[in-house]
């Protein structure tokens, strides 16, 4: 499988943005590369990546996002591996507008698994898609920010820069600084992606 994989700056530190020629299939935050090798290995065996400069455009889409256009992301292609459940919870992650957000026991609710807001949180923590397939979008029942596989304070910097109003803090590190969710409290952090999220 042939893949190209571009690295572009973000105000929440480089991403790495790979194709498969046709759609986007992975956003991965700095520093992951061992991370993405791992997954790509595991979804498609053999693979070759090959450094590009904006493939699809992708790239450019995300710099726009960044640049306050917000919706920019809603119809790029993207192509998931993961369980039956996993996609469905990571495709009804795109009916979230930008601005707002769902808790994961309603997002449950809507692909028709109440009660299973714990396994949604599972599954956004698993998301490959980050930002595209927006799981910062999900916080939990008590409108606390709860988990994100990029740290709460890209999760944070991500639903301010939507305009989404957060005047709750309750799970985030008392001894954060006012302005950690800022991209120069963010960068040359090394969050997990398999980090679960709870459900709240």
């Amino acid at each position: 499988m042939n893949l190209l994989m571009d690295r572009m700056e973000s105000p929440i530190g480089e991403l790495l943005i790979v194709s498969d020629g046709a759609n986007l299939c992975v956003v991965e935050f700095e520093n992951g590369e061992d991370r993405l090798e791992t997954y790509l290995h595991k979804r498609y065996g053999d693979f070759t990546l090959k450094q590009a400069d904006d493939p699809q455009g992708f790239s450019n889409r995300i710099r726009a996002y960044f640049a306050g256009n917000i919706h920019t992301l809603d119809n790029i292609p993207v192509a998931t591996s993961g369980t039956e459940f996993q996609r469905r919870v990571w495709m009804a992650l795109r009916d979230i507008p930008g601005g707002s957000t769902t808790s994961y026991g309603d997002l449950a609710k809507k692909i028709g698994k109440p009660g299973a807001s714990r396994a949604v949180g599972l599954a956004n923590g698993m998301n490959p898609i980050p930002i595209v397939l927006p799981c910062h979008r999900v916080i939990g029942a008590d409108a606390s920010l709860t988990g994100y596989g990029g740290g709460l304070d890209r999760k944070r910097w991500l639903l301010e820069h939507e305009g989404v109003q957060l005047n709750f803090h309750k799970r985030l590190d008392a001894a954060s600084p006012p302005n950690a969710g800022r991209a120069r409290s963010i960068k040359g952090r090394n969050p997990a992606r398999s980090e679960a999220c709870d459900a709240g």
